[in-house]
């Protein structure tokens, strides 16, 4: 039986990720369930305890070590920075906050660790491939911080998988995470009366279904093999796609005047995202999910187009009152 910590586990994904693991009836489910977060817990689940510690403090080996954990699931990670964030802060938390669980995981004996990376640490270059696989080289752009610290904590982990063998690992590359109540940067994106497309790009997104996103990491808990995968749905869709299903019109602005009107709009407060990020919107990371079906094992249960639509349904349905 695992004795199981979920780093961020007070977070979108770390919640649900703890209410299925509690769900999961006694005498099957692991012998210890420790959900760590920065805040207290708004509501407690019986059968698993809680831990507040910040994700840099030494603390995180006290609590690994007393609660003897054999498996760490490491979510904790800034995905959308706060208004008052900076880069050095973003770099803490993400880079040194890893380089932390990591080294309290191999002081205490750990034997498996799952951390959920992103298909940014490809990085969004134009000469990236049509389709991108596990072993391809990870180029996370460093003008975008999210992207270069995904790229540095995987480094991290390599580094570990040579030092400390003893370590199993399982890193899970993650495309955008669409559910029935996500809300992040990239939703913000569909939210607006049209949608932005770059001239000359199609800006292909791939989606996956947060409960599938669940049950990856729940096979990683148990019996998943140990390795690297892109966890995405089947198929992609292009920034025009997107706006068909929402029945929105797309604006097509030149790559060099968008950079200009996010350079000066930015520091005006009246957009959240600056020229740093114009290779985020224009050459997304497409990502194959070969690998996640024939050596993990798990076939997510829709594809990506599928996943827009439970999106879109759920908006649909929280605009008209649920009705």
């Amino acid at each position: 039986m695992s004795r199981v910590l979920i780093t961020g586990g007070g977070g979108y994904l770390g919640s649900q990720l703890v209410a299925r693991l509690a769900a999961i009836p006694a005498g099957q489910r692991p012998e210890v369930i420790v959900s760590h977060d920065i805040r207290a817990p708004k509501m407690r689940l019986d059968g698993v305890a809680y831990a507040i510690a910040d994700i840099r403090d030494p603390a995180v080996a006290d609590i690994i070590a007393s609660h003897h954990i054999t498996t760490v699931v490491h979510l904790a990670s800034i995905v959308t920075p706060g208004k008052n964030s900076s880069r050095a802060f973003e770099y803490d938390v993400d880079v040194n906050g890893t380089r932390n669980v990591l080294e309290a995981c191999a002081r205490h004996g750990v034997r498996r660790i799952v951390v959920s990376s992103s298909g940014a640490a490809y990085g969004y270059h134009a000469d990236n491939p049509a389709w991108l696989t596990e072993d391809m080289p990870l180029r996370g752009n460093e003008v975008f911080a999210y992207s270069h610290h995904k790229r540095l904590v995987e480094e991290i982990l390599a580094n570990y998988r040579h030092s400390h063998p003893a370590l199993e690992q399982v890193v899970l590359r993650i495309g955008t995470i669409l559910g029935a109540t996500v809300h992040n940067q990239i939703t913000d994106l569909f939210e607006k009366p049209r949608l932005l497309a770059i001239r000359g790009s199609d800006s292909p997104f791939v989606f996956i279904w947060d409960q599938d996103v669940v049950g990856v990491i729940l096979r990683a808990i148990a019996d998943g093999p140990p390795g690297i995968y892109n966890v995405a749905g089947d198929g992609a869709l292009t920034i025009h796609q997107i706006a068909q299903h929402l029945g929105k019109r797309c604006i097509e602005l030149p790559a060099g005047l968008l950079r200009t009107a996010l350079a000066v709009l930015k520091p005006l407060g009246l957009t959240q995202y600056g020229p740093e990020q114009l290779d985020f919107l224009r050459y997304r990371p497409v990502l194959l999910n070969t690998k996640l079906k024939t050596e993990f094992g798990y076939t997510p249960t829709y594809t990506s187009a599928e996943v827009f639509d439970i999106y879109r349904q759920a908006r649909v349905q929280q605009r008209s009152g649920g009705n």
